[in-house]
């Protein structure tokens, strides 16, 4: 069973990571102390929402997009539904999720969207 702030810890790092910031710069920039950076980063402890707002604008990534993240890596974890799309399921483990590129992604809600309007009409 997936813990959400093991997920959320998982890709707040991630997102650091690639772009090459430190917990320290995250932290100052958040004005979180770093040692609760550390824990939420390492699923110890929850973000409250005020905190995780805090933290997507120091890592300049949006609340929403950290959140569609922790929500693949969960639908994933819990068994791949068909939401998922396979070009994103192939050869990505739960836990490298944040590794793919989050534009093939949008691209596939857009055109699920799309799809879904004209099936509407």
């Amino acid at each position: 069973m997936a813990l959400i702030r093991q997920e959320i810890g998982d890709v707040l790092r991630d997102f650091r990571t690639q772009k090459g910031q430190t917990l320290r710069q995250v932290a100052a920039r958040a004005n979180v102390a770093l040692g609760y950076l550390s824990e939420v980063e390492r699923g110890q402890k929850e973000a409250s929402s005020e905190i995780l707002a805090s933290l997507a604008e120091a890592l300049e990534v949006s609340v929403s997009r950290i959140l569609r993240e922790v929500s693949d890596r969960l639908a994933l974890v819990e068994g791949i539904p068909d939401s998922v799309p396979e070009t994103l399921v192939s050869g990505v483990s739960a836990k490298r999720f944040g590794d793919v590129e989050l534009d093939e992604f949008d691209a596939f809600l857009i055109g699920t969207a799309n799809e879904s309007a004209k099936q509407a009409k």
